[in-house]
């Protein structure tokens, strides 16, 4: 056997070496002009006129007003959507029922439906003229332009991200360890605390992850509930459209470099669980098998 089939067979890969490097080289490319070029040209153009004109932007009454709103949103659509994907995950993982099939086809929804529908249908359902917006107006109960419609657009964008991320890991893990705390005397929480969540803390963290992020950047389905009212129910991504339609662009590229250090921070913190999970694997793999108890 030849040198260079030894070394194309280590590679797991029978091209020759230029065409290797051909594809690195245009996937290099293309992360470079669609990524890494657009995210530089938001930073240069929030400190064309200095640092200064830029954290003036960030400390307007409006922009405080959109940050604060972006992170209730967060606070509120998160961990609703965290015990609904672990509830979901569970029920898809460990049980078997009729509807199991529909059930997981429901929590995929959001991803095929565009955001913009999602939102037109909550204007539908809670809007002046909508299913119920006549008895929410009765009794003064606003959901649409106000906070409450914002948060529940982003619970519905949001809601499959942790869902997903934990059916396939729930699936793959199987319910042998569950069964065995039950047998030997575990209650159901028990069972959940110390067997199931350990094994899947690292897929919930990064389920959290990608939800937390998707919610501070959602725009299509929020701006149609918002009602786009300046200081109430701007969210970063709203107050960035109406900055930049109104030719504040020094401004409205601030307050977009606030999001895009948003998702670099994500972007870090995703990594890090990536290598922790990892290094949790391989150190789990390393260990010795245990020596079954000789009987006496």
């Amino acid at each position: 056997m030849s040198t260079r089939t030894i070394r194309h067979a280590r590679a797991g890969t029978t091209e020759p070496a230029w065409v290797r490097w051909s594809l690195i080289g245009l996937a290099l490319g293309l992360v470079f002009l669609f990524l890494l070029l657009p995210l530089a040209a938001v930073f240069t153009e929030a400190l064309r006129k200095g640092l200064p004109a830029a954290l003036e932007a960030l400390r307007e009454p409006d922009a405080w007003s959109a940050i604060r709103l972006t992170l209730l949103t967060a606070a509120v659509a998160v961990p609703l959507n965290l015990v609904f994907g672990v509830a979901a995950a569970w029920a898809v993982a460990k049980y078997e029922f009729k509807g199991k099939a529909f059930l997981t086809t429901l929590i995929d929804l959001p991803f095929s439906v565009s955001p913009v529908v999602a939102g037109l249908i909550y204007v539908l359902m809670f809007g002046a003229q909508g299913w119920i917006g006549p008895w929410l107006a009765e009794r003064d109960i606003k959901i649409v332009f106000a906070v409450p419609g914002i948060i529940l657009a982003t619970v519905f964008v949001t809601f499959p991200f942790i869902a997903r991320e934990l059916i396939p890991l729930m699936q793959a893990q199987g319910t042998d360890e569950e069964q065995a705390a039950i047998v030997l005397g575990a209650t159901g929480w028990q069972t959940f605390w110390h067997v199931t969540l350990p094994n899947i803390k690292w897929g919930l963290v990064y389920g959290v992850i990608l939800c937390n992020a998707r919610a501070m950047g959602e725009f299509g389905a929020v701006s149609v509930v918002s009602g786009h009212i300046r200081g109430q129910t701007n969210t970063l991504p709203l107050h960035v459209e109406i900055l930049y339609n109104e030719y504040q662009s020094v401004a409205a590229f601030a307050v977009a470099s606030l999001l895009a250090l948003l998702a670099l921070l994500t972007l870090l913190v995703k990594s890090l669980v990536e290598w922790r999970f990892e290094r949790d694997q391989k150190a789990a793999a390393a260990l010795p098998p245990e020596r079954p108890i000789a009987a006496s």
